[in-house]
């Protein structure tokens, strides 16, 4: 399992200034709910003096993305637009007493979502500025350095191997070149010889011991046991979560009752795909219902 700090559980646990803000005059947006990550970052400035006033955040996905996003509201506020453009995403780490490595790309979102809104504030088009390296992933803004550091770290050799560790490709699919690009630069350095068709490395940044691929059969079964788990506390809070369809290593929920439309749905949903990669060993991608539409629109298209 990873090793998660207790400031990162209690961030996600109890997110602050989770929501929009009212007023907001600042707007960055980063990531796509539909490659499993992403975030609004709404912010409140001080036209006179620049500062930061009030901070909120709007996030779908994992519960370091929700934890990242909360500890960035709380480092800002009450500073000066160009004290904030000045924080990192290693900052956002750090303020979390660490962050897994296969989880660094939550924090890059942060920063980014940031400098996306400071942007948005000054009237400015805001584009990808890597400082560390060439963004590869737009889906997870997971970049080079970070796929190169994953790829000596962990020895890694296929597409698959970084996708299990960093993410990147795991969307969209359309950096999959670009990844093994990578590969093949970093493994000439060592010496070594990319072969696209290797097998992919059996370990994965998985919190259970994986005793074999499930069927899709199994994993409907094993992911409608959880969500029946989970549907008391939901219920008890007005809410309830019904499996709609599962497609590869995606579900499809309709969220009802007080989970329907609430500020905190998207925090409710990375909680239950939590706890699904949990009992499951395995990545799951937990998606609103309503997102399929998109699907029936690309195979018609």
């Amino acid at each position: 399992m990873w090793d998660y700090s207790d400031k990162v559980k209690e961030h996600f646990f109890n997110p602050k200034n989770a929501g929009a803000v009212a007023d907001a005059n600042a707007i960055g947006e980063v990531g796509s709910i539909s490659c499993g990550d992403a975030l609004r970052l709404t912010l409140k400035v001080d036209d006179d003096s620049e500062v930061i006033l009030d901070a909120g955040f709007q996030t779908f996905g994992c519960g370091s993305a929700i934890a990242s996003s909360s500890v960035l509201t709380e480092i800002i506020k009450g500073m000066t637009i160009d004290e904030a453009l000045k924080v990192t995403n290693q900052d956002i780490a750090d303020h979390l007493e660490g962050l897994p490595p296969e989880k660094m790309h939550c924090s890059v979102m942060g920063r980014e979502a940031l400098q996306a809104a400071i942007a948005n504030y000054r009237g400015e088009e805001w584009v990808d500025d890597h400082e560390e390296g060439a963004l590869i992933c737009k889906c997870f803004a997971i970049d080079a350095v970070m796929i190169e550091e994953m790829v000596w770290a962990n020895k890694l050799h296929t597409v698959e191997d970084v996708t299990n560790f960093t993410k990147a490709g795991g969307g969209c699919a359309s950096c999959h070149e670009d990844i093994e690009a990578i590969l093949e630069k970093v493994l000439a350095e060592k010496g070594e010889k990319f072969d696209p068709e290797a097998p992919a490395i059996t370990k994965k940044p998985v919190v259970a011991e994986v005793k074999g691929p499930l069927t899709n059969l199994q994993r409907i079964k094993k992911i409608e046991e959880v969500l029946e788990s989970l549907r008391p506390a939901l219920m008890a809070d007005g809410g309830d979560v019904e499996l709609v369809e599962v497609i590869g290593n995606t579900a499809y929920v309709n969220m009802s009752g007080a989970c329907n439309g609430c500020q905190m749905a998207a925090m409710t949903i990375a909680g239950i795909q939590q706890r699904l990669m949990e009992v499951m060993g395995e990545f799951i991608k937990v998606v609103p219902a309503s997102e399929m539409s998109k699907l029936v629109n690309i195979a018609a298209a």
